[in-house]
């Protein structure tokens, strides 16, 4: 028991220095200006070569768990650079991928977590609806499905309910490619032409 629990809190402290080391790299970029749109977005992201589809999935995860550009930006830099379903699927395995760690988050840290990283009175709204909500599950399919949506924020709030990991993780794979879909297409399909 000694031995994976030593595993287990390497394994941890390793992936906190990696998202550490991520979130740097990822502040520094925005700083310097890559992310403030589709166009330098991409040119940032091409500068990488053969690791551009990493960076991009990597990116889409990491601004979901820390909200520093509008998802859009990425599909349209994704669909630029890969195409609309290359980029497609780099979008889609990065933003399942940060959903899943938004949630695993909030579940371990709690609501004081989702108080400082959200204003308390969007807390307030969407968790006295989300209360209310006999059905938080379709709620849920429903934020995530639709653009525009505060669907980093409803990750986290998941995190706090009584869902269960794989029912959430199943509601945004489920949720998530359509959206996603209809960015590439259309800003393949705009950008192309």
């Amino acid at each position: 028991m000694g031995r994976k629990m030593t595993i287990r809190r390497a394994a941890w402290i390793l992936s906190i220095m990696l998202g550490i080391l991520a979130a740097l790299f990822f502040i520094k970029a925005y700083m310097e200006g890559k992310f403030h749109s589709a166009g330098t977005l991409r040119e940032y992201i091409a500068g990488f070569g053969m690791m551009g589809p990493f960076i991009l999935g990597a990116l889409q995860a990491f601004q979901v768990v820390i909200p520093i550009l509008p998802g859009f930006i990425g599909c349209a830099a994704g669909a630029l650079l890969f195409g609309c379903m290359g980029g497609f699927w780099c979008n889609y395995i990065g933003i399942c991928a940060g959903s899943v760690i938004a949630f695993l988050i909030a579940r371990r840290y709690g609501i004081r977590l989702i108080r400082l990283l959200f204003s308390s009175e969007r807390y307030e709204r969407w968790a006295i609806r989300a209360g209310k909500s006999r059905s938080f599950s379709v709620l849920l399919f429903l934020m995530i499905l639709l653009p525009l949506c505060p669907d980093d924020y409803f990750c986290y709030l998941s995190g706090v309910t009584g869902m269960s990991a794989k029912k959430f993780t199943a509601i945004i794979l489920l949720g998530k490619p359509w959206c996603i879909l209809a960015y590439s297409v259309a800003f393949s399909h705009v950008l192309w032409a």
